[in-house]
């Protein structure tokens, strides 16, 4: 390794320490700046009482997570995306950004340690790659858990049409549900006794619901909230409704899952033609190759 790469590698990790340690001090919740205040003879402000791993995790990540300039409508960009995959804690945007913070130097670190700065193309590319490696994380999370929702909404539906033909009221129905469908679709439970936990604050239904389908971002949820909505505004039966509602989306079910059979059919052509076609063509025609060459060998040798 040469003089040049050691000397930046030495100046990268001083100037990181440096910055984690006046940012540990600035930040108001940093345990660092609550005994710096304390010696300034100043009343340090009241912590929650977290866990000592969770509170060091907090911490060492939040530092990072302040070095990229953000600004607001981007921090509630991606606060909807947590909430959408499932993370609902305030804490979750720093532990998110510092995660990319901490990937893109990793690899560069990585790079520049087993290669140098020879190859920069490449140190650019793993350093970009470990800074958008936790936003296809993400994705990949919400696009998963909107498919475990998507799959558990016809199920609460049919219990939801059970509860209010019982006589519940669709507070109380919802509810029940979320509570019965806790072990098998537990992020659609969630979301319902989020819902509950709402209207029980004090928030209208309308505004519930359609805080429901900002928290998900499912189709099917935006199409039943607005089901929902306008059987409350018009005062027509929920039940019938929901039985309708029901209905079409078992239809939209099958289409869908005959859209993704007919696209079978053309994703299997690629496999086919890189990977068996060649082996059939090699067992097939190889052997008569083979028996051609030696046939025709001792001809063109004896001419």
């Amino acid at each position: 390794m040469s003089s040049l790469a050691l000397a930046i590698i030495v100046f990268l990790v001083v100037a990181i320490s440096v910055f984690a340690f006046v940012a540990a001090a600035i930040t108001p919740s940093s345990m660092l700046g609550a005994r710096l205040r304390a010696l300034g003879s100043q009343q340090p402000k009241p912590t929650e009482n977290r866990p000592a791993i969770r509170e060091r995790i907090e911490q060492a990540l939040d530092p990072l997570s302040k070095a990229i300039p953000l600004s607001p409508a981007d921090v509630s960009r991606t606060r909807g995306m947590l909430i959408q995959a499932g993370y609902r804690d305030a804490m979750d945007v720093n532990y998110y950004f510092g995660a990319r913070i901490l990937m893109a130097a990793v690899g560069f670190l990585g790079v520049a340690l087993w290669l140098g700065f020879d190859d920069l193309p490449l140190l650019i590319g793993i350093t970009a790659l470990g800074f958008l490696l936790p936003r296809f994380i993400l994705k990949r999370m919400i696009r998963d858990r909107q498919n475990r929702i998507r799959l558990g909404l016809p199920d609460a539906l049919d219990l939801t049409v059970i509860c209010v033909e019982a006589g519940l009221a669709l507070d109380q129905a919802l509810m029940r549900v979320g509570q019965d469908l806790h072990h098998a679709h537990p992020d659609l439970s969630d979301e319902f006794h989020l819902v509950n936990l709402e209207m029980r604050a004090g928030k209208p239904r309308a505004e519930s619901l359609r805080n429901l389908v900002d928290r998900t971002g499912v189709d099917d949820i935006r199409a039943l909230v607005g089901t929902l909505i306008q059987t409350d505004r018009f005062g027509t039966s929920v039940t019938q409704a929901l039985r309708v509602h029901s209905d079409s989306l078992r239809t939209e079910r099958r289409q869908r899952a005959e859209e993704q059979a007919a696209k079978t059919t053309i994703k299997m052509v690629p496999p086919l033609v890189i990977f068996v076609l060649p082996s059939i063509i090699f067992v097939t025609i190889g052997p008569a190759v083979i028996e051609l060459i030696r046939q025709l060998g001792p001809v063109s040798g004896g001419r």
